[in-house]
Formats: structure tokens, sequence, C-alpha cells
């Protein structure tokens, strides 16, 4: 059906007499007095004089409008719909989606913080410190505990069933002061004196009086104030290597320890947590046992806080929660630790100067606890005053980290 009135093809009056007459120039139409010419609008939408026309008045042209989909309701006429709106509604309603995920975004990730802070296990008291030292200090230690662990993970592990003891294989200084952090290996079987125990193994002081004593021996025979400290057995550096997908590790040559059940061929490794635990255990490898395994925790203390901290894992939430529910559970810190904390010591772990305590003899025969590690007293005052003072360490002593 048109909307055109019936017969608008046909002649207008007039015009058959112009043709009847055989003109051809039609003259157009008159217009009555008093009567305003009509006008035609251009395609632009200007205006011009027309002339008079005998046919209808037609509607204006429109057009029909448009529903909204799936709503049934007109839409915005002749314009297509846009589920936007109007270009100032639009913009106000992509500053108000964009200020919602700034704001979930923030509660995400203070609601994670004080998640992950609740979970620390702060079981340490320091003791406390009469002198003054530049910078932070860490103490960390790894732990020969098998608390958690069962009969089956100990077998896989290859620990063994010491339940009692509470040794460490790693004791660690980490300084972070006005420049490049330092970490410090301190050899387990340091000949030190132990405060109210006499002169023994700096490893005994845990078995002694635990985290406690070993802090107030590091103080008194290094002069430097222990800030934080940080400790982490067995079961709990394996998980914590398992929650980060693994640590890449590059061997020289070929490690093989019946001891620690590792068994790795040269060239690059990513060790999955029990091969990390048997790589940072293993000392039978090397000729000079315990001073190469302390060079092999530093690189993979190292390497671990690199990938931890490493955008794959805070960037993506499905491996920096479980990682950080891992890694706090897993480790024990002293009361005043937080996780900011740990979060700077982490992040200074990544490319730290490197060395050993320096030594004067790695096997050194003493009166009550067999054969241990004496210190060269003059180097170890050097590097320690250094950092006490908050003064660049003598470069002779950062030997640095190379692995076995």
């Amino acid at each position: 059906m048109s909307d055109w009135p019936e017969g608008w093809y046909r002649d207008e009056p007039g015009r058959a007499s112009f043709r009847a007459e055989g003109r051809t120039d039609e003259a157009p139409p008159t217009v009555a007095s008093g009567q305003a010419p009509p006008t035609v609008t251009n395609m632009d939408g200007s205006a011009r004089p027309g002339r008079p026309s005998a046919w209808p008045e037609q509607p204006p042209v429109t057009t029909p409008e448009r529903a909204v989909p799936g709503t049934g309701r007109p839409g915005l006429g002749g314009r297509r719909w846009r589920f936007w709106g109007q270009p100032g509604r639009r913009g106000r309603r992509i500053a108000l989606i964009a200020a919602l995920v700034v704001v979930v975004l923030i509660v995400a990730t203070a609601g994670s913080y004080f998640w992950l802070d609740s979970k620390l296990n702060r079981s340490v008291t320091l003791p406390a410190f009469a002198g003054q030292s530049a910078g932070q200090n860490w103490l960390i230690t790894g732990s020969d505990t098998r608390r958690g662990l069962s009969r089956r993970q100990i077998d896989a592990l290859h620990v063994g069933f010491n339940f009692g003891t509470t040794n460490s294989d790693s004791i660690m200084l980490l300084h972070m002061g006005g420049g490049r952090p330092v970490l410090i290996s301190i050899p387990r079987d340091s000949y030190v004196p132990i405060p109210g125990h006499g002169t023994n193994k700096i490893n005994a002081a845990l078995g002694f009086g635990g985290p406690e004593l070993l802090i107030q021996t590091v103080e008194s025979v290094t002069g430097l104030h222990i800030d934080h400290y940080m400790g982490i057995g067995f079961g709990g550096l394996v998980s914590v290597v398992n929650e980060v997908g693994g640590v890449r590790i590059c061997l020289p040559t070929a490690l093989h320890d019946s001891y620690s059940g590792l068994n790795l061929s040269a060239g690059c490794h990513n060790l999955n947590g029990t091969q990390a635990l048997g790589f940072v255990r293993d000392r039978h490898s090397f000729a000079d046992s315990d001073l190469q395994r302390m060079q092999d925790q530093r690189a993979f203390l190292r390497a671990l806080l690199a990938k931890a901290t490493g955008p794959g894992v805070y960037l993506n939430p499905f491996t920096a929660l479980p990682f950080g529910s891992s890694a706090a559970g897993a480790i024990s810190v002293d009361k005043g630790t937080h996780l900011y904390d740990l979060v700077q010591a982490a992040f200074a772990l990544r490319n730290p100067q490197t060395a050993t305590v320096p030594i004067a003899d790695p096997a050194y025969i003493t009166p009550n606890a067999g054969e241990a590690v004496l210190w060269n007293h003059t180097q170890a005052v050097a590097l320690f005053s250094a950092l006490k003072n908050g003064q660049t360490v003598p470069p002779n002593l950062l030997t640095g980290t190379k692995v076995g």
C-alpha cells in the first residue's frame, strides 16, 4: 500500500491545455495576491524560492523508528541504536566503569595483602641489642626440621629421620643499606662464641636456644643489629618452589648425590620442589663441600626470588596468591615482620652482591667440636665493619657466586 494519493501521476489541471495548444513553455502557476511565494528546501538544508504546485501537500519524509533490540521499545529514530547512548552519557559511563574497576582492584589488592599478612608465622622474638648499625639486616636460615612431613615424604626427599634436630644447613645475612644489597653466607660450622654456651659451631646455637640464640650469636660476632629473621624448613621449601612453577638453574657439570637424592645432568633445568631441596643440600658432589654448597644456596635463592618477584608471577593472581599463601605459611619470622618487609627483602635478593665470611682454615680442629671452620678475623672484621657503618665493602671481600 502506498502513502501517495491516488492519481498523483496524472497531469495537473492546466497542464493539459498547454499541451493541447502545442505549447512547450509551461509557465509557472501564479501566486495568489497576498500570499508568500513557496520555498523549496535544498539538499544542504538551505531554502530557495520555488513555484506553487498543484500537487497535494505530502507528509514530511521521516525514517521509521527502530525498536531497541530485545525490548520492543522505540529506539533513537533514524540514528543507529547505540549501547552507550548519547556521547556525553557515553563518556560518563566509561568513566564510571573505569572508576569501579579501580575500586575493585584496590579492594582486592588490599584484601589479599591483609589476608597474606595474617598467615605469617610470627614465632620468633628478637633479643635486645645495645649497639647500632646502619641499614637493615636480615638473618635467613634453612632449618633441618622435618616437622609436618610424612614418612613417605621423608623417604622421597632423602632427609633422614632425625626428628629432634634443629640445626641449619644454610645461614645467610642480608644487608640492605643505601647501595646495592649484600648477601653473606655464614658457614654452619663456623667456630664462634655462643652466649652462655662457650665456643662451638654456630650451627649448634639453634639446638641450644632456637632462633633467638642464633640471632644473639650472629649479633655478637658481627656487631650488626639483626632487624628481621626468616627461617624455612624442608617441606616449606619444596612447597614454595612447586607453587612458583619451579626454579631455573644451569649446571656446568652433572650432579649425582645419593645423600640428597639429586641426579641432574649438565645444562639448564627447571627444578621442582624435590630437586630444589636436593640441590641446596648437596655437598658431596664437590671437593670443597660446604663452601661450594653455600654458593649454590645463594644462586638458588636469587633465582627463586627473581622469579617470584617477576611479572609472570605477581601479575597472575592464579600463581601469585597460591605462592604467597604457601610462602607465608612455610616461613617463620620475627614478631615485628610484616608482608611489606618480606617484599622488600625479596626484591633485595633478586641481584645482591655476594660473599662468604672470609675463612682462615676450613678444617680447623677444635678441642670440643671436632673439625670446624675458623674465620679470618682481620678480614671478617673489615667486612662487617663496612656493613655496620654503611660503607662500601672492600671488593676483595666480595667473592661472588658461582654454581657448582
